[in-house]
């Protein structure tokens, strides 16, 4: 038959041999049991966050390969900020305060999946799912932070990247 690939959303960190692994890989005589032991060990960093993996299954000789996405940036600015969601009036009420260092890791982790070509572009970009979340950086309103990206006030903590 070949390899065949399957998608899942997880979380990390708390994978089990029921659904959704079971009843996707069951059917194909794979151990579950070893797949989502294998799957928790590599998004054991993600603990608790939702988390999206690939599983790559030989259905000739029974191996696996399971390859982990990054959470959606939502998830990291939760994460983060130590709260389950953001505000649902943005832009008058904040649900918690970040420190610019913080954005910037959160960039870096999702630079591989985004659009942006730099990390200074990256950092907008979280920057502006902090708009949406209701979540300050610095003390300061994240479009306010923005407008000091683009003028090169954070050029420092932003490397050569830029």
């Amino acid at each position: 038959m070949g390899e065949k690939t399957f998608r899942f959303l997880v979380e990390g960190g708390k994978v089990t041999a029921g659904p959704p692994l079971g009843p996707a890989l069951g059917p194909l005589g794979l151990n579950v049991m070893a797949v989502a032991e294998e799957a928790n060990r590599l998004t054991q960093s993600f603990n608790g966050m939702r988390v999206p993996i690939e599983v790559v299954v030989d259905t000739d000789t029974k191996k696996f390969e399971i390859r982990v996405g990054t959470p959606s940036t939502s998830a990291l600015l939760s994460s983060a900020a130590g709260v389950q969601k953001g505000s649902g009036t943005a832009g008058r009420d904040y649900v918690s305060d970040l420190k610019f260092t913080e954005i910037v890791k959160i960039a870096e982790k999702k630079l591989q999946d985004m659009r942006s070509k730099t990390l200074k572009a990256a950092v907008k970009e979280i920057l502006g799912s902090c708009v949406s979340m209701g979540i300050k950086v610095d003390g300061k309103n994240p479009k306010e932070v923005i407008k000091l990206v683009e003028q090169g006030k954070y050029d420092n903590l932003l490397g050569e990247q830029n």
